[in-house]
């Protein structure tokens, strides 16, 4: 039986695409810091698709915390699948945010997201074969005041996601990067979005879409996947417009409604 391990699994995309993985057949490992939605999440994918669930309780932001779920999930059994979907953010001036959470979102989007992406190439590489999606973002090609950091995270994701899947052509490894746009998801919440322009704006797309094209991208080799036509027109803004004016409407965007 294959397996993927899937962070972030609790809610959201994450649990979206431990379903995509489910109904094709995946053992899952699904990981996040909340055990009880975690509990549902396996109970719910036991039932409908008679597969195995392993649920890792972990909080990625901790340093030994990648390493710690790597090796549980892979003792469990090989895996075939890695699933980087963990993420934070925050929203407000660069100068005034809490350095705190700031280096949380860091260690989450950045470390451990790499940390398990050099596991799981290593492992899949002697396995000769392996699949990783990584999820980032539209972000990733805009400048982002009022969420600097979360964009510059998801710039580092894109661009290591696309030369290390350049290093592996070839092979029968492969990664691709996921770049959403906004969705329905409790990210916006934790990242205090919720009374901003952007939000009012809505359009917000199902994180159940958006993890059905993602999955089926990775199977089928993409490198980046951006689902949604509106989606694609932004991330190509930087080709059209002056990034200092895109930098003043993701500005505007981001301010909180008074």
């Amino acid at each position: 039986m294959a397996h993927a391990l899937i962070t972030g699994a609790s809610e959201g995309i994450g649990k979206a695409l431990a379903y995509c993985a489910a109904k094709d057949g995946y053992d899952v490992t699904i990981t996040a810091r909340s055990a009880y939605k975690l509990r549902d999440v396996a109970a719910d994918l036991e039932a409908e698709f008679a597969i195995r669930t392993k649920i890792i309780v972990a909080d990625l932001s901790e340093a030994d915390a990648p390493a710690k779920l790597w090796a549980e999930a892979s003792e469990w059994q090989p895996v075939d699948v890695l699933v980087n979907n963990a993420g934070l953010g925050i929203n407000g001036n660069f100068a005034e945010t809490d350095w705190g959470r700031e280096q949380q979102i860091l260690a989450v989007n950045i470390m451990a997201l790499t940390e398990l992406m050099k596991l799981a190439v290593r492992a899949m590489g002697a396995q000769g074969k392996g699949k990783i999606l990584n999820v980032a973002s539209i972000a990733a090609s805009l400048p982002g005041p009022r969420m600097a950091i979360y964009h510059a995270t998801k710039s580092y994701v894109l661009s290591l996601s696309e030369a290390v899947a350049e290093e592996q052509s070839g092979t029968r490894l492969h990664i691709t990067a996921l770049c959403p746009g906004a969705t329905q998801t409790d990210f916006f919440d934790g990242a205090e979005m919720r009374s901003t322009r952007f939000i009012s704006m809505g359009g917000q797309a199902a994180p159940e879409e958006v993890a059905k094209t993602g999955w089926q991208a990775m199977k089928a080799g993409q490198r980046r996947h951006i689902p949604g036509l509106l989606n694609k027109v932004f991330f190509t803004l930087p080709r059209l417009l002056p990034r200092p004016l895109i930098a003043k409407i993701i500005k505007q965007l981001y301010a909180r409604k008074h």
